[in-house]
């Protein structure tokens, strides 16, 4: 692909800046929208198994809005609206996902790809897949242990015939996972769940292509190819086939040794406004991509989750913190009751104290916790002064 000249140079703090504004993390936030507006304004939520102080797509909208209320995300994301009508849906983009319901059509070459793989890590039984529709028609909403069991055996992966068959199902797009009960996802036919004006396969795979590529740039303001396509798990070679005419426009970025492309919308006005003080979820579409982190911040950081535990450098779960627009160290949480434990904080940043303790403050008020302990900080002589500022911060939030 021959990439158009670009007519615009951004400098790496400008980049940053715009990519933080897109994200919702630079300027006031429109609450107005509230957690559905967060949601449609990413294009996708990440979900995921761990829960610390809470799971990371409610993280992501208190990342956002501040201490949003958990019950209040979850019916954002799941209780449909009063036409009767859902919001989202879960789906494979980033990972699996939850997407507003708006762009069930430009999946569809998602699903066709999946209805013509040719092979399965997972056997399916003769007549499983027809007696799970049978089932989902008959009964409405169920969960894969209410369709007759999510495993044959106690490991995890020994998935039954009638899990296999559901998820085949919703892949092809025939079922849809309308919401997550005790972490288990609650399955029905999409001809139910899915808006009839949105039930359909009808655009190719360039119209759908183009409007991912289009709603990645848009989430990420600006970004390298290897970025828009990481967004929905693109192929390098689907984002050349379309960028042209995703309405994303050529710009160079200081520093980055990669084409760049961006946003118009992002260019008009420069980016400017409050900066919000947060700790973030490692599977936060701001620094979900590692690389791209790296250049955007200068902050390399992976989850440490499935690293033995000698080996890890942060911490289990350690989250980001992002202040000043700028990440400035990380945290690694746990909960202890009523208390908030800082198991281990690094900080990058000396004169970032403030900054974490005002995150973790603002966390633990979040999560009910009334009290803050900060275990181990990597530099210890800011030990006690982390611990200070938390005590001051806690004060002023009791107030």
């Amino acid at each position: 692909m021959t990439t158009p000249r670009p007519t615009t140079d951004l400098s790496a703090d400008e980049a940053r800046r715009i990519a933080l504004r897109a994200q919702g993390f630079l300027g006031a936030p429109d609450r107005r929208g509230g957690v559905r507006g967060v949601l449609r304004h990413l294009g996708a939520v990440q979900l995921d198994t761990i829960s610390v102080l809470a799971r990371s797509h409610e993280l992501v909208p208190y990342a956002r809005l501040g201490a949003v209320g958990r019950k209040t995300v979850e019916d954002a994301y799941w209780n449909t609206a009063a036409s009767g009508e859902p919001h989202a849906f879960e789906y494979w983009s980033h990972a699996a996902c939850i997407l507003p319901v708006e762009e069930w059509p430009h999946f569809a070459f998602r699903r066709r790809a999946y209805r013509a793989r040719p092979h399965w890590n997972h056997d399916l039984p003769d007549g499983a897949y027809e007696q799970v529709i049978k089932q989902l028609r008959a009964e409405g909403p169920l969960t894969a242990t209410e369709l007759g069991g999510a495993k044959r055996t106690s490991e995890w992966w020994d998935w039954s015939g009638a899990k296999v068959a559901v998820e085949r199902a919703l892949m092809y797009g025939e079922v849809v996972c309308v919401q997550r009960r005790g972490w288990k996802r609650v399955y029905d036919l999409a001809e139910r769940a899915v808006p009839d004006a949105l039930l359909h396969d009808e655009l190719d795979d360039a119209e759908c292509l183009r409007r991912l590529v289009r709603l990645a740039g848009q989430s990420l303001g600006v970004g390298t190819r290897a970025d828009i396509a990481d967004y929905h798990r693109l192929k390098g070679e689907q984002v050349d086939a379309v960028i042209a005419g995703s309405g994303l426009v050529p710009v160079t970025v200081e520093g980055w040794s990669k084409p760049a492309w961006a946003d118009p919308a992002a260019l008009e006005t420069p980016a400017r406004g409050r900066h919000r003080t947060t700790l973030l979820s490692p599977f936060d579409s701001l620094v979900w991509e590692r690389a791209r982190t790296e250049r955007l911040f200068g902050f390399t950081h992976r989850l440490e989750a499935y690293v033995p535990k000698p080996k890890r450098v942060y911490g289990y779960f350690a989250m980001p913190v992002l202040a000043g627009g700028r990440l400035v160290g990380r945290v690694d949480p746990a909960r202890e009751g009523a208390t908030l434990v800082a198991r281990q904080v690094t900080l990058d940043d000396p004169k970032a104290v403030p900054a974490v303790a005002e995150a973790l403050v603002e966390a633990a008020s979040w999560v009910n916790c009334t009290s803050v302990r900060v275990e181990r900080v990597d530099a210890p002589e800011l030990h006690t002064p982390l611990a200070k500022e938390v005590t001051r911060a806690l004060a002023t939030a009791m107030r």
